[in-house]
Protein backbone atom coordinates (compact mmCIF):
# COMPACT_ATOMS: atom_id res chain seq x y z
CA UNK A 1 0.00 0.00 0.00
CA UNK A 2 1.24 3.37 -0.64
CA UNK A 3 2.00 5.75 2.33
CA UNK A 4 0.92 9.56 2.26
CA UNK A 5 4.04 11.67 3.44
CA UNK A 6 2.09 14.54 2.22
CA UNK A 7 0.75 17.69 4.09
CA UNK A 8 -2.43 19.56 3.31
CA UNK A 9 -1.44 21.94 1.46
CA UNK A 10 0.57 19.47 -1.03
CA UNK A 11 -2.26 16.92 -2.49
CA UNK A 12 -0.61 17.55 -5.73
CA UNK A 13 2.60 15.67 -4.58
CA UNK A 14 0.99 12.79 -3.11
CA UNK A 15 -1.91 12.30 -6.71
CA UNK A 16 2.04 12.17 -9.00
CA UNK A 17 3.36 9.82 -6.05
CA UNK A 18 -0.26 7.62 -6.75
CA UNK A 19 -0.11 7.83 -10.78
CA UNK A 20 3.79 6.67 -10.37
CA UNK A 21 2.72 3.61 -9.22
CA UNK A 22 -0.30 2.83 -11.40
CA UNK A 23 1.19 3.93 -15.09
CA UNK A 24 4.27 3.96 -16.90
CA UNK A 25 6.61 6.55 -17.12
CA UNK A 26 6.09 8.38 -20.52
CA UNK A 27 2.55 8.78 -18.80
CA UNK A 28 3.49 11.64 -17.00
CA UNK A 29 4.85 13.30 -20.11
CA UNK A 30 1.85 13.17 -22.87
CA UNK A 31 -0.55 14.83 -24.28
CA UNK A 32 -3.66 13.96 -23.71
CA UNK A 33 -5.60 11.31 -25.69
CA UNK A 34 -8.53 12.21 -28.09
CA UNK A 35 -11.57 10.88 -28.42
CA UNK A 36 -11.09 9.16 -31.62
CA UNK A 37 -7.07 8.33 -30.74
CA UNK A 38 -9.02 6.85 -27.11
CA UNK A 39 -11.39 4.32 -29.50
CA UNK A 40 -8.01 3.10 -31.92
CA UNK A 41 -6.08 2.85 -28.73
CA UNK A 42 -8.78 0.25 -26.95
CA UNK A 43 -9.00 -2.12 -30.24
CA UNK A 44 -7.54 -4.62 -28.30
CA UNK A 45 -9.83 -4.33 -26.28
CA UNK A 46 -12.53 -4.38 -28.02
CA UNK A 47 -11.29 -7.48 -30.33
CA UNK A 48 -10.87 -9.08 -27.19
CA UNK A 49 -14.11 -8.87 -25.58
CA UNK A 50 -16.69 -7.70 -28.80
CA UNK A 51 -20.14 -9.52 -28.36
CA UNK A 52 -20.50 -11.16 -31.95
CA UNK A 53 -17.48 -13.17 -30.82
CA UNK A 54 -19.55 -14.78 -28.20
CA UNK A 55 -22.21 -16.12 -30.07
CA UNK A 56 -22.67 -19.39 -28.64
CA UNK A 57 -22.20 -18.06 -24.93
CA UNK A 58 -25.11 -16.08 -24.53
CA UNK A 59 -24.88 -14.78 -21.15
CA UNK A 60 -21.11 -13.97 -21.70
CA UNK A 61 -22.04 -11.91 -24.86
CA UNK A 62 -24.89 -9.95 -22.83
CA UNK A 63 -22.79 -9.01 -20.15
CA UNK A 64 -20.52 -7.69 -22.47
CA UNK A 65 -23.09 -6.15 -24.40
CA UNK A 66 -24.05 -4.00 -20.93
CA UNK A 67 -20.50 -4.02 -20.19
CA UNK A 68 -19.41 -1.84 -23.29
CA UNK A 69 -22.45 0.37 -23.15
CA UNK A 70 -22.32 1.67 -19.47
CA UNK A 71 -18.52 1.83 -20.85
CA UNK A 72 -19.24 4.09 -23.48
CA UNK A 73 -21.65 6.56 -21.64
CA UNK A 74 -18.11 7.04 -19.65
CA UNK A 75 -16.16 7.84 -22.09
CA UNK A 76 -18.48 10.21 -23.26
CA UNK A 77 -18.66 12.45 -20.07
CA UNK A 78 -14.98 12.21 -19.34
CA UNK A 79 -14.85 14.25 -23.01
CA UNK A 80 -17.54 16.84 -21.91
CA UNK A 81 -16.12 20.59 -20.78
CA UNK A 82 -16.38 21.24 -17.11
CA UNK A 83 -17.08 18.04 -15.66
CA UNK A 84 -15.67 17.65 -12.19
CA UNK A 85 -15.99 13.94 -11.10
CA UNK A 86 -17.70 10.31 -12.33
CA UNK A 87 -19.02 8.52 -10.06
CA UNK A 88 -17.19 4.99 -9.63
CA UNK A 89 -18.10 2.54 -12.27
CA UNK A 90 -17.48 -1.64 -11.94
CA UNK A 91 -17.46 -3.51 -15.13
CA UNK A 92 -17.15 -6.75 -15.82
CA UNK A 93 -16.20 -8.59 -19.28
CA UNK A 94 -15.86 -11.44 -20.59
CA UNK A 95 -11.74 -11.36 -22.73
CA UNK A 96 -11.13 -14.05 -25.08
CA UNK A 97 -8.13 -15.39 -25.43
CA UNK A 98 -6.32 -13.25 -28.20
CA UNK A 99 -2.31 -13.01 -29.11
CA UNK A 100 -2.15 -10.08 -27.15
CA UNK A 101 -4.04 -11.42 -24.14
CA UNK A 102 -2.26 -12.98 -21.22
CA UNK A 103 -4.19 -14.89 -17.90
CA UNK A 104 -0.39 -14.02 -15.85
CA UNK A 105 -1.61 -12.84 -12.60
CA UNK A 106 -5.76 -13.02 -14.15
CA UNK A 107 -7.64 -15.56 -13.78
CA UNK A 108 -7.29 -18.53 -16.04
CA UNK A 109 -8.69 -18.88 -19.68
CA UNK A 110 -12.21 -21.55 -19.16
CA UNK A 111 -12.34 -24.28 -21.57
CA UNK A 112 -14.38 -21.92 -24.21
CA UNK A 113 -11.07 -19.41 -24.45
CA UNK A 114 -12.27 -16.64 -21.90
CA UNK A 115 -12.25 -15.29 -18.38
CA UNK A 116 -13.83 -12.82 -16.68
CA UNK A 117 -12.28 -9.39 -15.57
CA UNK A 118 -13.85 -7.35 -12.85
CA UNK A 119 -12.49 -3.68 -12.40
CA UNK A 120 -13.60 -0.80 -11.53
CA UNK A 121 -13.05 3.06 -13.62
CA UNK A 122 -12.66 6.40 -11.18
CA UNK A 123 -10.27 7.95 -13.69
CA UNK A 124 -10.10 11.55 -14.89
CA UNK A 125 -9.18 11.42 -18.08
CA UNK A 126 -9.24 9.40 -21.65
CA UNK A 127 -5.29 7.97 -21.32
CA UNK A 128 -5.34 6.83 -17.90
CA UNK A 129 -8.44 5.12 -18.50
CA UNK A 130 -7.56 3.70 -21.16
CA UNK A 131 -4.22 2.41 -19.97
CA UNK A 132 -6.09 0.92 -16.36
CA UNK A 133 -8.69 -0.96 -19.17
CA UNK A 134 -5.84 -2.28 -21.05
CA UNK A 135 -3.76 -3.47 -18.12
CA UNK A 136 -6.77 -4.32 -16.22
CA UNK A 137 -7.23 -7.10 -19.24
CA UNK A 138 -3.65 -8.26 -19.79
CA UNK A 139 -3.63 -6.27 -22.72
CA UNK A 140 -0.56 -4.53 -24.24
CA UNK A 141 0.19 -1.04 -23.90
CA UNK A 142 3.06 -0.19 -25.85
CA UNK A 143 0.60 1.17 -29.02
CA UNK A 144 0.09 3.91 -27.18
CA UNK A 145 3.13 6.12 -27.18
CA UNK A 146 2.90 5.79 -31.14
CA UNK A 147 -0.43 8.28 -30.30
CA UNK A 148 1.60 10.85 -28.65
CA UNK A 149 3.84 12.79 -30.54
CA UNK A 150 5.14 14.67 -27.34
CA UNK A 151 6.00 11.79 -25.07
CA UNK A 152 9.09 10.82 -23.64
CA UNK A 153 11.20 8.61 -25.66
CA UNK A 154 11.70 5.98 -22.73
CA UNK A 155 11.13 2.52 -23.83
CA UNK A 156 7.34 0.57 -22.51
CA UNK A 157 8.72 -1.98 -20.39
CA UNK A 158 7.76 -0.76 -17.09
CA UNK A 159 4.14 -0.44 -18.84
CA UNK A 160 4.03 -4.33 -18.80
CA UNK A 161 4.49 -4.41 -15.13
CA UNK A 162 1.82 -2.42 -14.40
CA UNK A 163 -0.31 -4.45 -11.07
CA UNK A 164 -3.32 -6.04 -12.77
CA UNK A 165 -5.20 -4.50 -9.98
CA UNK A 166 -5.92 -1.16 -8.19
CA UNK A 167 -4.27 0.21 -5.66
CA UNK A 168 -6.59 -0.52 -2.00
CA UNK A 169 -5.91 2.39 -0.38
CA UNK A 170 -6.57 2.03 3.52
CA UNK A 171 -9.61 4.15 4.75
CA UNK A 172 -7.29 6.67 6.89
CA UNK A 173 -6.17 8.04 3.50
CA UNK A 174 -9.33 9.11 2.94
CA UNK A 175 -10.28 10.52 6.13
CA UNK A 176 -6.66 12.12 6.22
CA UNK A 177 -6.56 13.82 2.50
CA UNK A 178 -10.57 14.56 2.41
CA UNK A 179 -10.66 12.58 -0.95
CA UNK A 180 -13.90 10.32 -1.74
CA UNK A 181 -13.27 7.03 -1.31
CA UNK A 182 -14.69 5.18 -3.88
CA UNK A 183 -15.62 1.45 -2.84
CA UNK A 184 -17.96 3.96 -0.03
CA UNK A 185 -19.89 5.10 -3.60
CA UNK A 186 -19.62 1.59 -4.41
CA UNK A 187 -21.22 0.06 -1.07
CA UNK A 188 -23.79 2.73 -0.75
CA UNK A 189 -25.09 1.66 -4.57
CA UNK A 190 -25.06 -2.18 -3.79
CA UNK A 191 -27.14 -1.48 -0.37
CA UNK A 192 -29.88 0.95 -1.84
CA UNK A 193 -31.93 -1.37 -3.49
CA UNK A 194 -33.07 0.80 -6.92
CA UNK A 195 -36.69 -0.20 -8.11
CA UNK A 196 -38.38 1.64 -11.27
CA UNK A 197 -40.11 4.41 -9.54
CA UNK A 198 -36.94 5.72 -7.51
CA UNK A 199 -34.59 5.32 -10.48
CA UNK A 200 -37.47 7.54 -13.23
CA UNK A 201 -38.03 10.04 -10.01
CA UNK A 202 -33.61 10.04 -10.31
CA UNK A 203 -33.48 10.28 -13.81
CA UNK A 204 -36.68 11.61 -15.36
CA UNK A 205 -35.48 15.25 -16.06
CA UNK A 206 -32.37 14.08 -17.38
CA UNK A 207 -33.66 11.85 -20.00
CA UNK A 208 -36.00 14.32 -21.20
CA UNK A 209 -33.65 17.19 -21.18
CA UNK A 210 -31.15 14.68 -23.29
CA UNK A 211 -34.22 13.70 -25.10
CA UNK A 212 -35.41 17.63 -26.09
CA UNK A 213 -31.73 18.33 -27.27
CA UNK A 214 -31.66 15.00 -29.20
CA UNK A 215 -34.80 16.52 -31.90
CA UNK A 216 -33.02 18.83 -34.16
CA UNK A 217 -29.95 16.23 -34.30
CA UNK A 218 -33.20 13.20 -34.95
CA UNK A 219 -34.41 15.38 -37.24
CA UNK A 220 -31.53 15.51 -39.20
CA UNK A 221 -30.89 12.16 -39.02
CA UNK A 222 -34.32 10.84 -40.69
CA UNK A 223 -33.11 13.88 -43.71
CA UNK A 224 -30.20 12.37 -44.29
CA UNK A 225 -30.98 8.77 -44.07
CA UNK A 226 -34.13 9.32 -46.44
CA UNK A 227 -32.02 11.31 -49.40
CA UNK A 228 -29.23 8.63 -49.23
CA UNK A 229 -31.54 5.77 -49.55
CA UNK A 230 -33.50 7.42 -52.03
CA UNK A 231 -30.52 8.55 -53.85
CA UNK A 232 -28.86 5.30 -53.55
CA UNK A 233 -31.76 3.05 -54.04
CA UNK A 234 -31.27 1.39 -50.62
CA UNK A 235 -33.43 -1.13 -48.91
CA UNK A 236 -32.41 0.43 -45.68
CA UNK A 237 -29.56 2.53 -43.69
CA UNK A 238 -28.58 0.36 -40.42
CA UNK A 239 -26.23 0.84 -37.51
CA UNK A 240 -24.84 -2.32 -35.91
CA UNK A 241 -24.02 -1.08 -32.66
CA UNK A 242 -25.51 1.68 -29.94
CA UNK A 243 -23.40 5.20 -31.64
CA UNK A 244 -25.41 8.21 -30.83
CA UNK A 245 -27.38 10.40 -33.46
CA UNK A 246 -24.21 12.96 -33.67
CA UNK A 247 -22.06 9.77 -34.31
CA UNK A 248 -24.88 8.42 -36.76
CA UNK A 249 -25.27 12.25 -38.85
CA UNK A 250 -21.54 11.96 -39.30
CA UNK A 251 -21.63 9.18 -41.12
CA UNK A 252 -24.37 9.79 -43.31
CA UNK A 253 -22.44 13.24 -44.15
CA UNK A 254 -19.54 11.13 -45.23
CA UNK A 255 -21.21 8.81 -47.75
CA UNK A 256 -22.87 11.79 -49.12
CA UNK A 257 -20.18 13.77 -49.68
CA UNK A 258 -18.90 10.12 -51.51
CA UNK A 259 -22.47 9.81 -53.25
CA UNK A 260 -21.54 13.24 -55.34
CA UNK A 261 -18.32 12.48 -56.28
CA UNK A 262 -19.17 8.89 -56.91
CA UNK A 263 -22.69 8.07 -57.59
CA UNK A 264 -22.54 5.99 -60.42
CA UNK A 265 -19.99 3.59 -58.39
CA UNK A 266 -22.35 3.17 -55.55
CA UNK A 267 -25.47 2.88 -57.34
CA UNK A 268 -24.41 -0.73 -57.88
CA UNK A 269 -25.73 -1.03 -53.73
CA UNK A 270 -29.33 -0.45 -55.52
CA UNK A 271 -31.60 -2.40 -53.29
CA UNK A 272 -29.41 -3.42 -50.90
CA UNK A 273 -29.03 -2.62 -47.02
CA UNK A 274 -26.42 -0.52 -45.94
CA UNK A 275 -25.47 -1.18 -42.30
CA UNK A 276 -22.00 1.04 -40.75
CA UNK A 277 -20.51 -1.80 -38.76
CA UNK A 278 -16.87 -2.01 -37.91
CA UNK A 279 -15.32 -3.56 -41.09
CA UNK A 280 -16.42 -3.58 -44.87
CA UNK A 281 -17.23 -6.34 -46.98
CA UNK A 282 -20.55 -8.14 -47.57
CA UNK A 283 -22.28 -9.44 -44.18
CA UNK A 284 -23.63 -13.64 -44.39
CA UNK A 285 -27.09 -12.21 -45.21
CA UNK A 286 -26.13 -9.84 -48.18
CA UNK A 287 -26.16 -6.26 -46.63
CA UNK A 288 -23.37 -4.21 -47.95
CA UNK A 289 -20.90 -3.43 -44.65
CA UNK A 290 -19.14 0.04 -44.62
CA UNK A 291 -16.21 -0.21 -42.10
CA UNK A 292 -16.30 2.98 -40.17
CA UNK A 293 -13.11 2.96 -39.15
CA UNK A 294 -11.95 2.53 -43.17
CA UNK A 295 -10.78 5.74 -45.62
CA UNK A 296 -13.48 6.33 -48.58
CA UNK A 297 -10.75 5.05 -50.83
CA UNK A 298 -11.95 1.37 -48.96
CA UNK A 299 -15.52 2.10 -49.34
CA UNK A 300 -15.22 2.57 -52.94
CA UNK A 301 -13.35 -0.67 -53.67
CA UNK A 302 -15.84 -2.12 -51.86
CA UNK A 303 -18.87 -1.01 -53.90
CA UNK A 304 -16.98 -1.65 -56.96
CA UNK A 305 -16.74 -5.13 -56.29
CA UNK A 306 -20.38 -5.73 -55.48
CA UNK A 307 -21.41 -7.56 -58.78
CA UNK A 308 -18.90 -10.05 -57.44
CA UNK A 309 -19.87 -10.38 -54.11
CA UNK A 310 -24.32 -10.68 -55.71
CA UNK A 311 -22.30 -13.37 -57.55
CA UNK A 312 -21.36 -15.54 -54.76
CA UNK A 313 -24.62 -14.30 -52.25
CA UNK A 314 -26.27 -16.04 -55.59
CA UNK A 315 -23.71 -19.20 -55.13
CA UNK A 316 -24.50 -19.32 -51.21
CA UNK A 317 -28.15 -19.52 -51.39
CA UNK A 318 -27.72 -22.61 -54.17
CA UNK A 319 -25.89 -23.95 -51.46
CA UNK A 320 -28.32 -23.54 -48.88
CA UNK A 321 -30.88 -25.34 -50.90
CA UNK A 322 -28.90 -27.97 -51.64
CA UNK A 323 -28.21 -28.77 -48.13
CA UNK A 324 -32.04 -28.34 -47.49
CA UNK A 325 -32.83 -31.06 -50.11
CA UNK A 326 -30.11 -33.56 -48.22
CA UNK A 327 -31.55 -32.98 -44.64
CA UNK A 328 -35.22 -33.69 -45.53
CA UNK A 329 -35.98 -30.05 -46.30
CA UNK A 330 -34.85 -28.08 -43.02
CA UNK A 331 -34.17 -24.89 -44.05
CA UNK A 332 -30.51 -23.32 -43.76
CA UNK A 333 -30.64 -19.84 -42.21
CA UNK A 334 -28.14 -16.95 -40.71
CA UNK A 335 -29.63 -15.22 -37.09
CA UNK A 336 -27.81 -12.34 -36.89
CA UNK A 337 -28.53 -11.86 -33.43
CA UNK A 338 -27.60 -15.28 -32.38
CA UNK A 339 -24.66 -16.17 -34.39
CA UNK A 340 -20.75 -14.34 -34.61
CA UNK A 341 -20.91 -11.70 -36.97
CA UNK A 342 -19.26 -13.51 -40.31
CA UNK A 343 -18.57 -12.07 -44.05
CA UNK A 344 -20.12 -13.81 -46.94
CA UNK A 345 -16.66 -15.24 -47.84
CA UNK A 346 -16.73 -16.93 -43.80
CA UNK A 347 -20.20 -17.65 -44.45
CA UNK A 348 -20.10 -19.89 -47.70
CA UNK A 349 -17.13 -21.59 -46.67
CA UNK A 350 -18.70 -22.72 -43.39
CA UNK A 351 -21.70 -24.20 -45.77
CA UNK A 352 -19.22 -25.82 -48.57
CA UNK A 353 -17.27 -28.05 -45.42
CA UNK A 354 -20.83 -28.63 -44.49
CA UNK A 355 -22.05 -29.94 -47.52
CA UNK A 356 -19.32 -31.61 -48.85
CA UNK A 357 -19.60 -33.90 -45.42
CA UNK A 358 -23.16 -34.55 -45.93
CA UNK A 359 -22.40 -35.37 -49.63
CA UNK A 360 -19.57 -38.12 -48.46
CA UNK A 361 -22.29 -39.10 -45.80
CA UNK A 362 -25.16 -39.56 -48.11
CA UNK A 363 -27.25 -40.20 -44.87
CA UNK A 364 -31.17 -41.13 -45.62
CA UNK A 365 -33.54 -38.26 -45.11
CA UNK A 366 -37.21 -39.02 -46.12
CA UNK A 367 -37.85 -35.84 -48.51
CA UNK A 368 -39.47 -33.10 -46.69
CA UNK A 369 -39.54 -35.12 -43.41
CA UNK A 370 -38.20 -31.62 -41.67
CA UNK A 371 -40.19 -29.06 -43.85
CA UNK A 372 -40.76 -26.10 -41.61
CA UNK A 373 -38.11 -26.82 -39.80
CA UNK A 374 -34.93 -24.19 -39.34
CA UNK A 375 -31.26 -24.95 -38.48
CA UNK A 376 -28.14 -22.61 -38.36
CA UNK A 377 -24.41 -23.66 -38.71
CA UNK A 378 -22.09 -22.81 -35.88
CA UNK A 379 -18.23 -23.50 -36.23
CA UNK A 380 -17.11 -23.23 -32.63
CA UNK A 381 -19.59 -25.91 -31.96
CA UNK A 382 -18.84 -30.06 -31.70
CA UNK A 383 -23.04 -31.39 -30.28
CA UNK A 384 -25.85 -30.76 -32.14
CA UNK A 385 -28.80 -28.58 -29.93
CA UNK A 386 -32.21 -27.78 -30.10
CA UNK A 387 -32.74 -24.14 -28.86
CA UNK A 388 -35.80 -22.94 -26.65
CA UNK A 389 -37.38 -20.56 -29.79
CA UNK A 390 -37.07 -23.79 -32.38
CA UNK A 391 -34.38 -23.69 -34.38
CA UNK A 392 -31.66 -26.57 -34.78
CA UNK A 393 -28.01 -25.02 -34.02
CA UNK A 394 -25.09 -27.74 -35.81
CA UNK A 395 -22.16 -28.04 -35.63
CA UNK A 396 -19.97 -27.42 -38.98
CA UNK A 397 -18.07 -30.70 -38.26
CA UNK A 398 -20.94 -32.72 -37.32
CA UNK A 399 -21.04 -36.34 -37.65
CA UNK A 400 -23.89 -36.67 -40.34
CA UNK A 401 -25.31 -40.12 -38.92
CA UNK A 402 -24.93 -38.43 -35.50
CA UNK A 403 -26.97 -35.73 -37.17
CA UNK A 404 -29.50 -37.96 -38.26
CA UNK A 405 -30.31 -39.64 -35.39
CA UNK A 406 -30.81 -36.14 -33.55
CA UNK A 407 -32.66 -34.38 -36.11
CA UNK A 408 -35.59 -36.93 -36.56
CA UNK A 409 -35.38 -37.96 -32.82
CA UNK A 410 -36.30 -33.69 -31.92
CA UNK A 411 -38.17 -32.89 -34.70
CA UNK A 412 -41.51 -32.86 -32.49
CA UNK A 413 -40.26 -30.97 -29.80
CA UNK A 414 -38.46 -28.70 -32.43
CA UNK A 415 -42.51 -28.10 -33.42
CA UNK A 416 -43.64 -27.36 -30.86
CA UNK A 417 -41.00 -24.44 -29.32
CA UNK A 418 -41.52 -23.09 -32.87
CA UNK A 419 -45.32 -23.18 -31.96
CA UNK A 420 -44.80 -21.97 -28.11
CA UNK A 421 -42.11 -18.98 -29.79
CA UNK A 422 -45.21 -18.08 -32.55
CA UNK A 423 -47.68 -17.57 -29.73
CA UNK A 424 -45.32 -15.94 -27.35
CA UNK A 425 -44.64 -13.47 -30.00
CA UNK A 426 -47.97 -12.56 -30.43
CA UNK A 427 -48.28 -11.69 -27.03
CA UNK A 428 -45.33 -9.76 -26.87
CA UNK A 429 -46.50 -7.17 -29.85
CA UNK A 430 -49.99 -6.97 -28.35
CA UNK A 431 -48.14 -5.92 -25.02
CA UNK A 432 -45.49 -3.84 -27.70
CA UNK A 433 -49.07 -1.75 -28.70
CA UNK A 434 -50.95 -1.75 -25.49
CA UNK A 435 -47.70 0.33 -23.34
CA UNK A 436 -47.23 2.44 -25.90
CA UNK A 437 -50.59 3.86 -26.65
CA UNK A 438 -50.54 4.32 -22.66
CA UNK A 439 -47.85 5.80 -21.55
CA UNK A 440 -47.60 7.69 -24.87
CA UNK A 441 -43.98 6.22 -25.59
CA UNK A 442 -41.70 7.96 -28.84
CA UNK A 443 -40.37 4.28 -29.10
CA UNK A 444 -41.10 1.13 -27.09
CA UNK A 445 -38.34 -1.42 -28.15
CA UNK A 446 -35.66 -4.24 -26.58
CA UNK A 447 -32.21 -5.04 -26.63
CA UNK A 448 -32.03 -8.12 -29.21
CA UNK A 449 -30.15 -9.89 -25.86
CA UNK A 450 -33.44 -9.68 -24.36
CA UNK A 451 -35.96 -12.44 -25.36
CA UNK A 452 -39.69 -12.37 -25.91
CA UNK A 453 -40.30 -14.13 -22.56
CA UNK A 454 -38.50 -11.70 -20.95
CA UNK A 455 -40.03 -9.03 -22.81
CA UNK A 456 -43.67 -9.79 -22.59
CA UNK A 457 -43.17 -10.56 -18.23
CA UNK A 458 -41.67 -7.05 -18.34
CA UNK A 459 -44.46 -5.15 -20.30
CA UNK A 460 -47.40 -7.14 -18.20
CA UNK A 461 -46.24 -5.60 -15.46
CA UNK A 462 -45.22 -2.47 -16.53
CA UNK A 463 -48.89 -2.33 -18.34
CA UNK A 464 -50.45 -2.47 -15.06
CA UNK A 465 -49.01 0.98 -13.17
CA UNK A 466 -48.83 4.55 -13.54
CA UNK A 467 -45.94 6.02 -14.45
CA UNK A 468 -46.33 8.98 -15.82
CA UNK A 469 -42.86 10.03 -15.96
CA UNK A 470 -42.85 7.85 -18.98
CA UNK A 471 -45.18 9.95 -21.08
CA UNK A 472 -43.45 11.07 -24.85
CA UNK A 473 -40.17 9.12 -23.94
CA UNK A 474 -38.49 6.41 -25.88
CA UNK A 475 -37.98 3.03 -23.58
CA UNK A 476 -35.63 0.57 -23.93
CA UNK A 477 -36.14 -2.58 -22.50
CA UNK A 478 -32.58 -4.05 -21.14
CA UNK A 479 -30.82 -5.80 -17.98
CA UNK A 480 -29.81 -2.44 -16.49
CA UNK A 481 -30.80 1.11 -15.90
CA UNK A 482 -28.99 3.72 -17.98
CA UNK A 483 -29.92 6.96 -19.68
CA UNK A 484 -28.31 7.09 -23.17
CA UNK A 485 -26.75 9.93 -24.84
CA UNK A 486 -29.62 10.82 -26.43
CA UNK A 487 -32.53 10.52 -23.85
CA UNK A 488 -33.36 7.06 -23.99
CA UNK A 489 -34.28 5.35 -20.77
CA UNK A 490 -33.04 1.71 -20.41
CA UNK A 491 -34.78 -0.58 -18.12
CA UNK A 492 -34.08 -4.16 -16.89
CA UNK A 493 -36.64 -6.55 -17.91
CA UNK A 494 -37.02 -7.18 -14.56
CA UNK A 495 -36.57 -4.08 -12.72
CA UNK A 496 -37.80 -4.15 -9.01
CA UNK A 497 -41.06 -2.72 -8.24
CA UNK A 498 -41.82 -0.69 -5.36
CA UNK A 499 -42.15 3.51 -4.37
CA UNK A 500 -39.09 6.12 -4.65
CA UNK A 501 -36.85 6.14 -1.69
CA UNK A 502 -36.73 9.37 -0.42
Amino acid sequence: MCVSGTENNQPHLFTRFCLAQTHPHWFHYSRALSGAEAVHALRPFYFAVHPDFFGQHPREREVNENSLKRLSVYLENLQKPGFKSLKPTQLTFYVRETDQTSSEGQEPFSSSGFRAVRFTLHTRDLLSTVLYILNSCSLSVEHIQSLNTNVHSQPLREATRIPNRPIKWDKSYYSFTGFKDPDQDLEQVSRKEVTLTSWLDNNGKTAVKKLKNSLPLRKELHRLKDELSSLLQLSDIRWQRSWGIAHRCSQLHSLGRLAQQNLETLQKAKGCTLIFTDRSGMSAVGHVMLGTMDVHHHWIKLFERLPSYFDLRRKLMLLEDRISGLLGGIQVVYMEELQPALTLEEYYSLLDVFCNRLLKSRAPFHPQSLRGLQMILNSDQYAPSLHELGHFNIPTLCDPADLQWFLLSRAQQARENVTRRERLKVIEDKLIQASTHKFSLEKLYKEPSVSSRQMAACLERLVARSLPALSGMRLCVSHFYSVLQDGDLCIPWNWKDGEAVK
